[in-house]
């Protein structure tokens, strides 16, 4: 019971006193019990220490702003199931309350107030209804309740609208007084009051400690373990997988097992998610398989829950990493050999004062994905006033039941000082978007809509990058700069996101919806293999990253931060930490001494293990098989190809699409297909930069199980003009198709959209290629359109 709060006695202690209360209370704080006098009956509640979560969702990503985890109610418009707890309280009698919360709209000067909530205490609620002020988090005065003998006693939190009201922490004093405000991440007041310990639980003589359990964190730790280090890996969320989990439902992209290294993304097979679209459903990310692969490696220690929030360092050393469990406060100290900073944002590096850099605007930025679907009979939804005042034309209609990846926002806000601020704000947008369709101008057509879920936990993608000794740019990838230490293949053309501006002209300061401008120079088969010296920091001599906070430049990030090739980042990671280790030398000696025992190792397979660094490395029975010619194009080289060619990885993607290569005559690594039974379609989409008469062009494969009547619309040259294509057969040459000539000024966009609505068999894609058929002067008057 104690774990939840600490009581402070009003009284001189005597020593008859203190040996009572050490007697009683065996986790108080001797520390603490060496003072003589404290100030007054104090009980702390942690909201995330609560016995039942009941529907409220524990939320962690906020800590470093604000200094706490908290509990937040994500109903989507339905108040959530209480949360409970039992508090036993030290005497009968009067307290005062007081509530750390916010009202999270109040900083846009928001019309009402979505996040309330009430605190009852044994049965009845208090009088002041929280999460009705404050637009920063602060302790609202809750008045006072009156105790009885009868304890323990029940607190609950009771949600009122389902709308994200949240709550830190609740504090029952004899005094009046309001307690600290501080932003501190345990601060000795609430230390104090929780009977922690002063000093953390020592958890010495790691090999490796891997902070952050996305892709790149997993990865590290796997390949390090069964290379036979001993491994603590760190995790702030109760799932692993990062992006890469159910609560955000990024699917796993970027090509792996191929280029100079093809065993580099056996372990990221392994654990891989298999989602078909983003977002995915729950099930597809497989939590609970991530988890049992990590807990399998008998290396391995996790720790779900812990935030990792102080280091210790030693000159250029880091020597150890704090952390506290987000549910107990309990803290804990991983001290070890070597450090890996996996938690997306650079947070060890900066912490250890490690080199490292940011863009200071224009950044990628975090989105909140959502899905909604239709009931059989007619749902409502609450007015929302507080939310982006949007109609349906403020905001691109979410097909296929969900809003994806370009829900996006905070290019320009700080991504790491108010990420709370950001991820509000893409909530606003999508409660005003669902309002919009609910109660304004789409609620016709929506009468049985109802959302089924929105990540209320960001996908960010962009802060603090570590700097190594090489800091990969966009020219070395543009180029295909061979670096000796080329190793991961990142296959992801240089995808940055900026905000769209067509979709936000009554939010200029922060756009909600982004555009992705693609730079398609990146080798998508083969891959550009990025060097091991961006994977280690260039003055904290054992610290490693991996993921999207390694030593690359802001438009070489746009390549190198998909999931799949962070997991591969991670994979060598491991591997090189396990020779630090048998060396016992530094992550930049392994580049420049033993390079050739590191290329060793990496052509491995994935599953091979040995039981310490010094022992014989085991191949087990039931490896991958190795893979062949991979990266090698199969289908027609995009590259020899006249025109513009866009093919289907680089096309926008909605509903479930198969990869093939079943069919041959195909253009690059394969083709798509779909079939009718739920909605589906693919966009390709180009600007011309030449005015001119344009041939379009679509590739695809003739077979006797595609539809006969596929719809293909083209926009192009101010028209829209809407085919119906026989996939059953197909007119020379192949594998193009002309699907029109369009004239095209400069600066013209040209799309093609496929889709699968009313066909009977399978939908083909492959290609567009637009070629010049008459090319037009540049004149100044087009230049101007």
């Amino acid at each position: 019971m104690f774990r939840h709060y600490f009581v402070c006695a009003i009284t001189m202690l005597d020593r008859y006193t203190i040996t009572k209360i050490l007697a009683t209370v065996t986790t108080f704080s001797l520390t603490f019990l060496s003072l003589t006098v404290v100030s007054a009956q104090d009980i702390l509640v942690e909201a995330e220490s609560f016995e039942e979560h009941g529907g409220w969702k524990l939320d962690t990503q906020f800590i470093r702003e604000m200094g706490s985890p908290y509990l937040l109610a994500h109903g989507l418009g339905r108040p959530v199931n209480d949360a409970t707890t039992t508090v036993e309280f030290p005497e009968a009698g009067e307290y005062h309350v007081w509530v750390r919360t916010k009202d999270w709209v109040a900083r846009w000067n928001a019309e009402g107030q979505p996040g309330r909530f009430q605190v009852v205490v044994d049965g009845q609620p208090l009088g002041e209804t929280f999460g009705t002020n404050g637009a920063e988090w602060f302790w609202q005065d809750g008045g006072t309740v009156t105790v009885s003998d009868e304890q323990p006693v029940k607190v609950a939190l009771h949600d009122l609208t389902g709308f994200d009201g949240r709550c830190d922490a609740i504090l029952f004093s004899k005094s009046n007084t309001p307690p600290p405000n501080t932003s501190d991440i345990l601060p000795t007041w609430r230390r104090q009051r929780l009977g922690l310990k002063e000093q953390p639980t020592e958890k010495p003589d790691y090999d490796l400690v891997v902070i952050g359990g996305g892709y790149a964190g997993m990865a590290s730790a796997i390949s390090a373990a069964r290379m036979g280090c001993k491994v603590a890996l760190i995790q702030d969320r109760p799932v692993l997988g990062g992006n890469g989990s159910s609560e955000i439902r990024v699917w796993a992209m970027g090509n792996i097992r191929r280029g100079k290294y093809t065993r580099i993304g056996e372990i990221v097979e392994e654990f891989c998610d298999r989602a078909t679209k983003s977002p995915g459903t729950y099930e597809e990310f497989e939590d609970a398989k991530k988890e049992r692969i990590v807990r399998a490696e008998k290396n391995i220690d996790l720790f779900l829950n812990h935030h990792a929030y102080q280091v210790d360092t030693e000159g250029d050393m880091l020597r150890s990493v704090s952390a506290f469990n987000t549910k107990t406060s309990e803290q804990l100290k991983f001290s070890g050999r070597l450090f890996a900073d996996c938690t997306g944002h650079g947070t060890i590096g900066y912490l250890a004062k490690a080199d490292w850099d940011m863009t200071p605007d224009g950044r990628m930025g975090m989105s909140n994905m959502w899905a909604w679907d239709e009931a059989e009979e007619p749902r409502s939804f609450p007015e929302t006033p507080w939310a982006l005042d949007l109609e349906m034309a403020d905001f691109p209609y979410p097909r296929d039941h969900h809003g994806q990846w370009f829900w996006e926002s905070g290019f320009d806000k700080d991504p790491l000082g108010d990420a709370e601020g950001i991820r509000d704000w893409n909530l606003r947008a999508v409660y005003g978007a669902f309002n919009a369709m609910k109660n304004r101008d789409g609620a016709a057509d929506h009468k049985t809509a109802y959302l089924t879920w929105i990540a209320y936990i960001g996908g960010p993608r962009e802060s603090r990058r570590l700097l190594g000794d090489v800091v990969l740019t966009k020219e070395d990838i543009i180029a295909k700069r061979d670096f000796k230490d080329g190793c991961v293949p990142s296959t992801w053309s240089i995808d940055l996101h900026y905000g769209k501006e067509e979709y936000a002209k009554k939010f200029p300061d922060n756009p909600f919806i982004s555009i992705a401008v693609h730079d398609k120079r990146v080798d998508r088969s083969y891959g550009y293999p990025v060097p091991y010296r961006c994977f280690y920091s260039r003055n904290i001599d054992n610290l490693f990253m991996a993921g999207r906070n390694i030593s690359v430049t802001h438009e070489a990030l746009g390549t190198t931060r998909v999931m799949k090739t962070c997991g591969m980042m991670g994979e060598v990671v491991g591997k090189a930490a396990s020779l630090c280790v048998l060396h016992n030398t530094s992550p930049r000696d392994i580049y420049e001494n033993y390079w050739s025992e590191l290329d060793g190792l990496l052509k491995l397979p994935g599953k091979a293990y040995r039981e310490s660094v010094s022992e014989r490395i085991v191949i087990p029975e039931g490896s991958m098989k190795q893979a062949t010619d991979v990266g090698k194009v199969p289908g027609i080289d995009p590259g020899s190809l006249v025109g513009i060619v866009i093919d289907d990885v680089d096309a926008e993607m909605e509903g479930r699409w198969f990869e093939g290569v079943g069919i041959q005559g195909f253009v690059g690594l394969g083709y798509r297909f779909t079939k009718a039974d739920k909605p589906a379609s693919m966009v390709f989409r180009t600007k011309i930069e030449e005015p001119g008469r344009y041939d379009v062009r679509l590739a695809y494969q003739p077979h006797a199980s595609h539809s006969d009547r596929v719809p293909v619309v083209i926009q192009a040259g101010g028209q829209t003009l809407k085919v119906w294509l026989n996939m059953k057969k197909a007119t020379k040459p192949e594998p193009f198709q002309s699907l029109g000539e369009f004239d095209v000024r400069a600066g013209e966009p040209i799309s093609v959209t496929l889709a699968n609505e009313g066909v009977k068999g399978s939908v083909y894609a492959d290609a567009v290629q637009i070629v010049v058929v008459d090319a037009k002067e540049n004149t100044s008057q087009e230049q101007g359109n």
